[in-house]
């Protein structure tokens, strides 16, 4: 398949429009939370990685950034995004590649942000490392992605549970693991929160695998699993109950990381 495609680019490029429309992706407290962190992001060049439908690329339109970029390689998130942009009357650029093969020069941009997606990134060190590359020095990349969990049974459950979601899931990493990663591309990282979740209410699983088009036999699947899991294991992963319906928190993590200055660490 082209460098520009993968499989979950090619799932997705079907279901685009269920990600416009989810109240998961539109907003959340991480995302406003990242908000807080960074700070007005007036004149900033700005590029949304595997940007979806780009709702955290245009929650900076009211910032006034200098430039708004999405890059996604599935042609109708990329659709979704121009289309929401057009709604709001907000300028965006839009380039169809993966993470791992951005198509822009080096220090390109002030800020590169990527949420709720890398966890289908295929390589993750040359991905962070492709993000790392079009910042400017003293630039920051923003990372918001579903987190592993450090006990290996939990976190077995917690994969288990996202391969019946998404087959493309590929992998949620550990805080830890994250902060491997962007220092391992030469970042700073003053920033890592853990145990974060993207729904203070949680997402139901019914609507949780709307979201994904899991299909009714994924969602029966899950429903089970989660039956048997021990409480404990539940609970650990943020998951609770009412009646028979289970409730997601889509647990995240938040990494901002810096781009040092020339000959500065």
């Amino acid at each position: 398949m082209p460098a520009s495609e993968t499989l979950s680019s090619r799932r997705f490029d079907k279901i685009a429009n269920n990600f416009a429309t989810s109240e998961v992706h539109r907003s959340s407290p991480t995302m406003a939370a990242l908000h807080e962190t960074l700070g007005p992001q007036t004149g900033s060049a700005i590029c949304d990685v595997a940007c979806g439908a780009g709702h955290l690329a245009l929650s900076f339109a009211e910032e006034y950034p200098a430039r708004l970029v999405g890059v996604d390689p599935a042609p109708s998130m990329l659709e979704s995004f121009r289309g929401l942009a057009a709604e709001r009357q907000v300028t965006v650029e839009t380039a169809q590649a993966v993470a791992e093969e951005l198509p822009f020069p080096d220090a390109s941009f002030d800020l590169v942000v990527s949420r709720l997606a890398p966890h289908h990134f295929q390589d993750m060190p040359k991905a962070v490392g492709e993000m790392t590359r079009l910042l400017r020095p003293g630039g920051r990349l923003a990372v918001i992605d579903l987190e592993g969990h450090t006990d290996p049974v939990i976190d077995a459950l917690n994969h288990e549970l996202e391969i019946l979601h998404d087959p493309t899931h590929v992998r949620s990493y550990t805080l830890d693991e994250w902060v491997e990663f962007f220092q391992g591309a030469g970042l700073n990282v003053p920033v890592a929160r853990g145990g974060q979740a993207e729904s203070r209410t949680g997402v139901p699983v019914k609507r949780w695998c709307e979201i994904a088009s899991s299909g009714a036999e994924a969602e029966a699947a899950i429903r089970r699993r989660l039956a048997e899991a021990p409480e404990a294991h539940r609970e650990a992963l943020g998951i609770r109950q009412e009646g028979e319906e289970f409730f997601i928190p889509v647990r995240t993590c938040m990494l901002i990381g810096v781009k040092p200055l020339s000959g500065v660490r």
